[in-house]
């Protein structure tokens, strides 16, 4: 299997992919958890049916030393008991702003409410930020099936 188009071998595709990536690193700079950031970007992929990136960011939490408990349970977070309240108000998050087109409406207020009971303005940001660039991520991977299961962590730096 091979991708539509070679997001890295096009010299457009290849320039959006790098603003995206720095605007990342942007992110992994902050205060958010880098724990935090690893299960909002897999809890999108998941959604998204994104397996690149899935297969990518449980690759780089698992090398980062999360557990395969945890991971095995992003998908079914709400009845995990491994998670923090602070990961339960992300992953959250994610998924309401991942499916803002399922609800009129946009984020309920009570799911933003939750996630500043444990995260700072800056953490929201970044938040907010994260899940912007993993669903734009996940998009441009789903629509040029961009096959998964050969990303190496660190492979992109």
């Amino acid at each position: 299997m091979s991708a539509r188009l070679n997001l890295f071998g096009n010299q457009l595709a290849s320039k959006f992919v790098q603003q995206l990536s720095a605007a990342g690193k942007v992110i992994s700079d902050s205060t958010l958890p880098a724990a935090t950031q690893e299960l909002v970007k897999i809890r999108a992929s998941q959604i998204n049916g994104c397996g690149f990136c899935t297969d990518m960011h449980t690759k780089e939490a698992t090398h980062a030393g999360e557990t395969a408990t945890r991971l095995h349970l992003v998908a079914a977070w709400r009845e995990a008991t491994v998670f923090t309240d602070a990961e339960r108000a992300a992953l959250e998050l994610t998924e309401e702003g991942t499916r803002i087109a399922d609800a009129a409406g946009g984020v309920p207020d009570e799911v933003w409410a939750n996630a500043a009971k444990h995260y700072d303005e800056e953490q929201l940001a970044a938040l907010v930020a994260l899940i912007a660039i993993i669903n734009a991520f996940n998009r441009a991977n789903v629509i040029v099936q961009q096959p998964a299961g050969s990303y190496q962590p660190g492979q992109f730096g």
